[in-house]
């Protein structure tokens, strides 16, 4: 089931997501809901509280369209390693039509449950390390342009502010 997306202003998008206590047929369920959203979207990634759940669930999958998917179901993610910076562009599913340079680790390892509650550590660079750090963020209330200097969060407001009128009106 696509699940709707939460858009910035949303104060849900703001709250901290507990820890997944059970790995269940709702978590499942959820995780299905989730990446049929983020491939509806389009998009690389989704967390739970961008659908309004707030457990530490997150989806991604940065496989070439052309590709078969390369979906990583990650549940209580946490990076337990972190190395190098990178400085890309990144977008968001709650944040549509804005993006920005935001400067992240360019490599990284996460220590996550699957499905099935076992243990999985992904090693990840490029886009996926940068993915796996987004949505990580997101189950603890940040949002990319979190990540912004003031005057760049400052134009961003303004900017985004004129962008979603600008929608409004040609709506």
């Amino acid at each position: 089931m696509i699940r709707k997306i939460l858009v910035y202003p949303d104060l849900e998008l703001k709250k901290k997501s507990a820890p997944v206590a059970i790995i269940d047929d709702k978590i499942r369920e959820l995780a299905r809901d989730m990446a049929e959203t983020m491939y509806d979207a389009p998009g690389v990634g989704l967390a739970a509280p961008q659908v309004g759940v707030h457990q530490r669930v997150i989806v991604i999958d940065v496989s070439p369209k052309d590709e078969d998917p390369g979906l990583i179901v990650a549940i209580n993610p946490e990076i337990v390693h972190a190395e190098g910076e990178s400085f890309e562009e990144e977008g968001c599913l709650s944040l549509p039509r804005y993006g920005a340079n935001v400067r992240r680790h360019a490599q990284v390892v996460v220590r996550a449950l699957d499905l099935e509650g076992k243990e999985v550590v992904y090693r990840a660079d490029g886009l996926l390390a940068i993915a796996f750090q987004h949505e990580i963020d997101h189950l603890n209330g940040t949002l990319f342009v979190d990540h912004l200097s003031p005057l760049k969060k400052d134009i961003f407001r303004k900017k985004y502010r004129q962008m979603m009128e600008e929608a409004r009106v040609g709506a």
